[in-house]
C-alpha cells in the first residue's frame, strides 16, 4: 500500500514570518500538533510540532509573541512520495526518528501528512483482519492440517 493512500490531506500550514503565538493559536483552534511551511511553490521547507514551541520557545523563555516560526521550526523535513510504499515511510521515520512525515507528490509539493499513529492504525487493521481469518477457519479444516 501507499503513503498515498494513509496520509491525512488536510494539513495546517504555518507562515515563515509569523509569531509562535499564532502557530500555537492556530493548533489549538484545529487541534493538531504538527504545522506545515511551505515555499511559494507548495513545498515543505520546515515543520513546526507543539513540541518544538514546548522546547524551543517556552523552555528557553523566548516571547511567543516576538519569535517567529522560522527562527524555531525544524528545516528541511524528510519527506516521502505519495507513491511509495509505507515501509518506505517506516524506514525514514526509524532512521531519524520522526513521528510525521510531509508527504510528496512527483514535483516535491506538498499533498498531505502521515504520521505513525496512522500507520500503527494501518498495521492493527491489518493483524485484525489476519486474526478473524484464522479463527474463521473451521476445527475440521483446521484438523486436515495436523
Amino acid at each position: 500500500m501507499s503513503v498515498g493512500r494513509i496520509c491525512v490531506r488536510d494539513v495546517d500550514l504555518a507562515d515563515l514570518d509569523e509569531s509562535v503565538q499564532i502557530a500555537a493559536r492556530r493548533m489549538n483552534a484545529r487541534n493538531v500538533g504538527t504545522l506545515m511551511v511551505l515555499d511559494k511553490g507548495s513545498r515543505p521547507v520546515g515543520i513546526i510540532t507543539d513540541r518544538d514551541l514546548a522546547i524551543r520557545v517556552v523552555g528557553k523563555g523566548m516571547d511567543p509573541v516576538e519569535t517567529a516560526v522560522r527562527d524555531v521550526m525544524s528545516r528541511a523535513p524528510e519527506c516521502v512520495r505519495e507513491d511509495a510504499p509505507i515501509e518506505t515511510a517506516i524506514g525514514r521515520m526509524r532512521a531519524g526518528p520522526y513521528r510525521r512525515l510531509p508527504v510528496v507528490d512527483t514535483d516535491g509539493k506538498l499533498v498531505g501528512l502521515v504520521s505513525l499513529d496512522d500507520i500503527l492504525d494501518l498495521l492493527s487493521d491489518e493483524l485484525n483482519a489476519i486474526g478473524d481469518l484464522i479463527r474463521n477457519e473451521s476445527p475440521s479444516a483446521l484438523s486436515e492440517v495436523v
